[in-house]
């Protein structure tokens, strides 16, 4: 197995559920309120752990409660947490969300998160080995996350990059990605493309996957491309289900599984995610994926 580095957010999340998203000036009466530890970084972190995958992470988290109760989140789950730095002074990362009819309307804070470095990828990759997975997204300065890109292609890492929220000024650090994973509206901003096969081969990378939510994804590299479906559910919470994804298909090329396969059980890992309120509390565990019978 190798091992798995993931460089990204931290976030504490405020999810309530609404009817309809308020108008300017409107107080609306919403519905179950709850509160989850999220961070597109930590998410896929946790995803990739709780599967029984070997990870270590970096970011940065405020010197206040909800700092301290991330990180002893993570190390609960199984993820190596050394190189996480805690900033004094700085409130840590929080997403407030909305969901409605199982969708979801996400507002960020960075805190901490915005102040991740270049020291901190340094820290993170020290012991990294070629052959090893660096996996990094858009939550934290686009400098560092080029930055990280390209140190870790210098060791012979499998990089991943996660293009969300999608950033045009990503664009000139894309080509160090070996695998980039953006959603459809995220392929769009990046290419300025709607047709998704037509997206996709714009993206300098060896393999470009496409997430679709419930209509699956789409598989792109220099031999083959093909679209694969998604297990049919009734969607109860989406906030996880990308960094889901993500986490499991870093879990499964760890372990040297074929694309074809990775594909199929990270979207089965993203779909059960659906079926549960809240980011890192709706991720499977590798039992819980195994017992969940399919249907397309």
């Amino acid at each position: 197995m190798k091992n798995i580095f993931i460089l990204g957010s931290i976030n504490t999340d405020l999810v309530i559920n609404a009817p309809y998203m308020p108008v300017s000036g409107e107080t609306l009466t919403g519905g179950a309120f709850n509160i989850a530890f999220g961070g597109k970084g930590a998410n896929q972190a946790v995803a990739a752990a709780k599967l029984g995958g070997k990870v270590f992470m970096a970011g940065a988290v405020g010197d206040d409660d909800f700092g301290v109760q991330m990180l002893n989140n993570l190390k609960n789950v199984g993820v190596n947490v050394d190189a996480v730095r805690v900033i004094n002074g700085v409130n840590s990362g929080v997403a407030v969300i909305t969901v409605i009819d199982g969708d979801n309307r996400i507002i960020l804070s960075r805190g901490a998160n915005g102040l991740v470095s270049n020291d901190d990828a340094d820290n993170l990759l020290k012991n990294a080995k070629a052959g090893d997975i660096f996996v990094t997204q858009l939550e934290i300065p686009i400098p560092v996350v080029g930055y990280a890109l390209k140190k870790a292609k210098s060791i012979g890492m499998l990089t991943v990059l996660n293009p969300a929220p999608a950033q045009k000024e990503v664009a000139p650090y894309i080509s160090d990605a070996m695998i980039i994973t953006p959603n459809e509206s995220e392929l769009a901003i990046l290419t300025g493309e709607e047709d998704i096969v037509k997206g996709a081969s714009k993206l300098p990378c060896d393999k470009v996957i496409v997430t679709l939510g419930g209509k699956g994804y789409y598989y792109k590299d220099d031999k083959q491309d093909f679209f694969g479906k998604a297990i049919k559910i009734k969607p109860v919470d989406t906030t996880a289900a990308g960094d889901t994804f993500l986490g499991a298909l870093c879990y499964k090329i760890s372990l040297g599984k074929a694309p074809s396969d990775a594909l199929k059980f990270a979207s089965k890992c993203a779909s059960i995610a659906c079926l549960k309120q809240g980011a890192q509390p709706s991720i499977p565990t590798l039992e819980e994926v195994d017992a969940f019978e399919e249907v397309y």
